[in-house]
């Protein structure tokens, strides 16, 4: 597995957040998607869990990191698509009393009331058979899973110094980014991507309602940014506040 690892501390030396890397093998060649793990005095959150099939690279991550399972106290996740919440089932195996965070938006697809508005026949069918195995698993384990904390625009977590909930819809219902006020620091989950190192929206054969997806990028303006990390991608420092205003002035 291929990794590596971007940590931004704050002052306390207990406060951190470590970008994870891991790898999903496609037709092409692996891809990387990034994972961010937040410590704080409370034990260790994950935002996103990695595809489906990834929890022993996933694991492996968090022990180079001196995490163990038992050191995860929760899990925030940005939205539902498989490759988010594809380790979520194997995480509440190995670690029983895990907090999941989520929109309430998202909600009614990560418990199974509704299902998955991606994981269509077509999508199903692009899956290899142990990975699909895998995924049905997941599936039939959702309609068992506790939401702890439902996410709403605008909140201000108790998370590294305040980490405030951005609700983006578009990409799905529930899609949310994460801004990292002392850090300057905007987790942009799937709402924008680095492409050919350069910043841009959500992909459209992934975003159902992208036009409701662009609308959203305007919620990221105005915010004081040094840096932006994409779930694919990876991270934009390229001067990214000014880079989002002109993308969300060109959705209009």
């Amino acid at each position: 597995m291929y990794r590596t690892t971007v940590r931004i501390t704050m002052s306390h030396p207990s406060t951190s957040i470590t970008v994870l890397n891991l790898q999903i093998p496609t037709p092409s060649g692996n891809s990387p998607i990034f994972p961010v793990m937040l410590r704080d005095e409370d034990g260790v959150t994950l935002v996103d869990t990695g595809m489906i099939g990834q929890f022993a690279e996933l694991q492996s991550a968090l022990e180079q990191e001196d995490v163990q399972l038992p050191d995860v106290k929760r899990v925030i996740i940005t939205h539902q698509d498989i490759d988010h919440i594809g380790n979520l089932g194997a995480l509440l195996d190995a670690i029983p009393d895990l907090e999941i965070w989520a929109h309430a938006d998202e909600i009614p697809y990560l418990t199974g009331e509704k299902p998955l508005i991606k994981f269509t026949p077509e999508r199903r069918a692009l899956l290899p058979a142990p990975v699909l195995a895998l995924a049905d698993q997941l599936l039939l384990q959702l309609p068992e899973v506790n939401i702890s904390r439902t996410l709403a625009d605008g909140d201000l977590l108790p998370l590294q110094g305040g980490t405030q909930v951005i609700h983006t819809p578009g990409h799905t219902p529930g899609h949310i980014c994460l801004y990292f006020g002392e850090q300057q620091f905007l987790l942009a989950a799937d709402e924008l991507r680095v492409v050919d190192d350069e910043l841009v929206g959500p992909a459209p054969q992934a975003t159902p309602d992208m036009p409701e997806a662009l609308r959203s990028l305007k919620k990221l303006t105005n915010l004081k940014l040094n840096k932006v990390l994409c779930y694919h991608g990876g991270e934009y420092m390229n001067d990214p506040a000014q880079r989002i205003a002109t993308l969300a002035e060109s959705a209009e």
